[in-house]
């Protein structure tokens, strides 16, 4: 395997800031695919700022970001609150990139194992096997 069979296997995705996803779609080549920055946890509701899984569709997004660090310590999005937008986003059929890591603190006290297997059993408790198997194929996780 050469380097040019690796790039035709992997997904480009870029992730521009919401208000600009339909234009950056437009604009990238069909081979290229955009994803959101987020998305809510569940469907419809007043949720001011937020962008639902449902719109996401609608627009042809396919990718959404999800767990990135600054939406887990800004607005303190438990490990929990994330798997419950991972579940969602995957039922709703995003693929998810899932973020995992720790903080700064975290890594100085070592505790990174701990933190990050926190986060990412959150994510898998919401599976059954089948969905397991649906996970894999449609979500990446992502150590930041």
């Amino acid at each position: 395997t050469d380097a040019s069979t690796i790039i035709l296997l992997a997904e480009v995705v870029v992730i521009p800031p919401s208000v600009f996803l339909s234009v950056v779609k437009s604009l990238l080549r069909p081979d290229f695919h955009v994803a959101a920055q987020n998305c809510w946890v569940k469907k419809g509701g007043a949720f001011t700022g937020e962008i639902s899984a449902e719109i996401l569709v609608d627009l042809g997004i396919p990718w959404v970001i999800l767990g990135h660090s600054e939406r887990r310590l800004l607005p303190n999005e438990s490990n929990e609150f994330v798997g419950d937008k991972v579940a969602y986003a995957l039922s709703q059929g995003l693929k998810v990139i899932a973020c995992v890591g720790e903080t700064l603190e975290q890594r100085e006290s070592g505790s990174t194992l701990d933190v990050v297997a926190a986060q990412t059993k959150a994510i898998a408790v919401k599976y059954t096997v089948f969905v397991v198997y649906h996970f894999v194929a449609h979500a990446v996780a992502f150590y930041e």
